[in-house]
């Protein structure tokens, strides 16, 4: 017999029988009905999870990952409030259930149901996956199973804070909210999670404001590895700046009580505070799972004999809240009124086209407060003497500096995030003066990890604010990818775009910078981020660029709600000449205000027929060296400037390249995953014009003279453009 219905028939013959599991006498402030509740819940959890494995095996039902032994976490729910932001573990049925209770007007039984049988009627993700979220509970859904939700929810707490000195337009969590955030104790060891813990200590051992709860549910195994007894306990009930509770998750009056206290501390000191909740798992880890094929029967046994809503029926009867014969009652109406409800959403519609399923790979666009610019005398204020400067050709990194400024006093929602912005001003001094201009509430100088800026600025963005993180290097993006890829690009993805986290990611990035830092500091790779469904990759060339596409990216985040990565090239942050010595020729004025260059805009330089160039970044600066050369040799080009790399545009590229005799495609990044794969792809299929590519090598950079040997060079551009075009060098 399956697991879950041996657990079943257990519970029918032993609440008959009054044969219940001895325990601890019910005490603390869980009044009756608050008890009856949080019971009705772990039942309608536990009838959920016996339900999805029916359906599965219907052919109807596609998720059994379940709840059932963590059903106490109802009692938790009840213990805070709906207005508090709670991101869940996958295991958190019984608390979104319990949830819905406090909220007017939910249909959760039904709700879930869709779910399961993944309906695009499904209110939270509209069929795209079983997860657990609601837009009404302010639980936003999560995807991860490795913990990889826990740096946003320390972002999120963050903003309340922030949201308090700096308040957002868009704002969604109110003053007095405390953000919560669950997992289980295996994934409390995943190095994500260990950072976020850190974060949030780090945090709060400067006496920054971070309301946050971090409950971890501790059955003591992850799929088959156990969690050594005593682990999460010794591990954390020391950790400084973090507050360790503890409870016996099966005892629904002791969590209440132990959770009022730990939400309590956490609301009244704004401190970030850990719940160590012991539970059991029933059932193995999915549907598929057999736990008794790597544990032993009599261990499998004596957990199933512990089934916290067993202790649930005595305590409450106990506390004369409940008497066991309405007990039983609850649980097989329960039961019925699932199989009920399941029966009718079997039948809804799903899902069945791409089109359809990438629908909410795309936020809605939002309404937002319509702006001008700042004001004469706020720009007089921040930028001082630098007003008469900008008269004057500048180079790049200095216009991306103004444009900062521009938008930081035009959009107060903006903050920036990264390592050393603030009073350092950036690596490279790009961020120089913001700290002094804006304060470090919204120049924010953060600790040595990627996972936690991006995770910060995933958090603030859920509650209104426009951030703008800097990853110092584009190689230091790698070790945190996920961020981006698992949880910032999902979330309108897998919430049907009912959540957002609109952002703009600033990274400063691949090669050519002479003798320096070797593959740390001289990145070339952007596949991974290209590979990113739904999210905008952006990459200026020059300095007037740059300034036009931040504004632009910053638009796309507040109006449209999009993720956009914005990255900068190092090598051209100081350009200053482009064929010889102080001629200038790559300095631009500060552009106007105004001016933005729109997604899917390319640069077009010149108008030859003979050769297209193709490029972008430092690709753009070596084919304008090479323009002139040639020239001289009878080559007639025109050079296009990409701009926007992801996603590629398409159609405009086509109408540039029109009249070309031959396309010349020049890409700094590897030849294999690099850019240029996707425009010969681009150009075979829509294009009858030949074509070729030059690209950097399938290899890492290296430190000292060799510093651009695997890449394009100005000679290399010149001798292929010439044997592309048949003429002789």
């Amino acid at each position: 017999m399956d697991r879950a219905d041996i657990v079943h028939e257990n519970f029918l013959r032993r609440v008959a029988s009054g044969d219940l599991p001895a325990g601890a006498v019910p005490s603390g402030p869980l009044g009756a009905a608050e008890a009856v509740a949080i019971y009705r819940a772990g039942c309608l959890s536990r009838a959920l999870d016996r339900q999805s494995r029916d359906m599965q095996k219907a052919g109807q039902g596609f998720y059994t990952i379940g709840s059932s032994g963590h059903e106490g976490l109802a009692a938790v729910s009840a213990a805070l409030r709906p207005t508090d932001m709670a991101f869940l573990h996958y295991r958190d049925a019984a608390f979104q259930i319990a949830r819905a209770g406090q909220v007017p007007g939910q249909s959760i039984t039904w709700d879930m149901a869709l779910s399961f049988a993944c309906s695009s009627e499904d209110p939270i993700s509209g069929g795209r996956h079983k997860v657990l979220g609601s837009k009404a509970l302010n639980i936003p859904p999560q995807t991860s199973t490795i913990a990889s939700h826990l740096p946003k929810a320390v972002g999120a707490a963050y903003a309340i804070g922030a949201a308090r000195r700096h308040k957002p337009e868009h704002r969604t969590l109110p003053e007095d909210a405390i953000v919560y955030c669950s997992f289980g104790d295996a994934s409390a060891n995943h190095s994500t999670a260990q950072g976020a813990f850190n974060t949030a200590q780090w945090t709060a051992y400067q006496s920054i404001p971070l309301p946050l709860l971090f409950v971890c549910e501790d059955n003591g195994i992850g799929i088959s590895t156990k969690t050594p007894r005593g682990w999460i306990a010794a591990t954390f009930q020391n950790r400084p700046g973090l507050k360790y509770f503890r409870c016996n998750g099966l005892d629904i009056y002791e969590t209440f009580r132990v959770s009022q206290e730990a939400a309590h501390y956490v609301r009244t000191r704004r401190k970030p505070t850990f719940l160590h909740i012991g539970t059991i798992r029933l059932y193995g880890h999915a549907g598929a799972d057999v736990a008794t094929t790597y544990l032993p029967r009599e261990e499998v046994e004596s957990e199933e004999a512990n089934d916290p809503l067993l202790h649930s029926v005595r305590m409450m009867a106990e506390a004369g809240a409940l008497g066991s014969a309405e007990a039983l009652a609850i649980y097989e109406e329960t039961n019925a009124r699932v199989a009920r409800v399941a029966a009718r959403a079997v039948a809804r519609p799903r899902l069945t086209t791409a089109k359809d399923v990438m629908t909410s790979l795309i936020p809605p666009k939002r309404l937002c407060r319509p702006t001008n610019g700042p004001s004469a005398e706020a720009r007089a204020a921040a930028f001082g003497a630098d007003l008469k400067a900008m008269e004057e050709p500048q180079i790049m990194s200095r216009l991306i500096n103004w444009a900062l400024t521009d938008l930081m006093l035009e959009h107060p929602e903006i903050v920036m995030m990264g390592e050393d912005v603030g009073r350092k001003g950036g690596v490279y001094g790009v961020t120089q003066k913001l700290m002094s201009r804006f304060g470090p509430d919204r120049m924010i100088d953060t600790l040595l990890d990627e996972q936690s800026i991006l995770g910060l600025a995933i958090g603030m963005a859920q509650n209104g604010f426009v951030p703008m993180p800097e990853i110092q290097f584009l190689a230091y993006l790698h070790n945190a990818e996920d961020q981006l890829r698992g949880e910032a690009a999902t979330l309108p993805f897998f919430s049907n775009g009912q959540y957002t986290n609109p952002m703009v990611i600033r990274i400063a990035g691949l090669g050519y910078q002479k003798g320096f830092g070797g593959h740390f500091h001289n990145d070339n790779s952007v596949a991974v981020i290209r590979d990113i469904p739904g999210v905008i990759l952006a990459c200026p060339s020059n300095g007037a660029d740059a300034a036009r596409m931040l504004r632009e990216s910053v638009r796309l985040a507040r109006e449209e709600q999009r993720v956009v990565v914005f990255l900068e090239p190092i090598a051209l942050y100081p350009m200053r000449d482009l064929h010889g010595e102080r001629d200038g020729a790559w300095m631009s004025v500060y552009p106007a205000g105004n001016e933005k260059i729109p997604l899917g805009e390319v640069g077009v330089h010149g108008d030859g027929e003979d050769l297209a160039i193709v490029t972008f970044g430092n690709g753009y600066y070596l084919s304008r060296q090479v323009e002139m050369r040639l020239s001289e040799k009878g080559v007639k080009t025109r050079i296009i400037d990409l701009r926007w790399l992801s996603p590629l545009p398409a159609d405009t590229l086509i109408e540039a390249v029109r009249g070309a005799k031959r396309i010349l495609i020049v890409d700094e990044t590897r030849r294999s995953g690099g850019i240029a794969e996707a425009l010969m792809a681009l150009f075979t299929e829509r294009t009858d014009i030949p074509h070729a590519r030059l690209t950097a090598e399938d290899s890492f950079i290296a430190t000292g003279p060799a510093y651009a040997a695997t890449m394009p060079s100005a000679d290399a551009i010149f001798d292929t453009a010439m044997a592309l075009t048949g003429g002789k060098t």
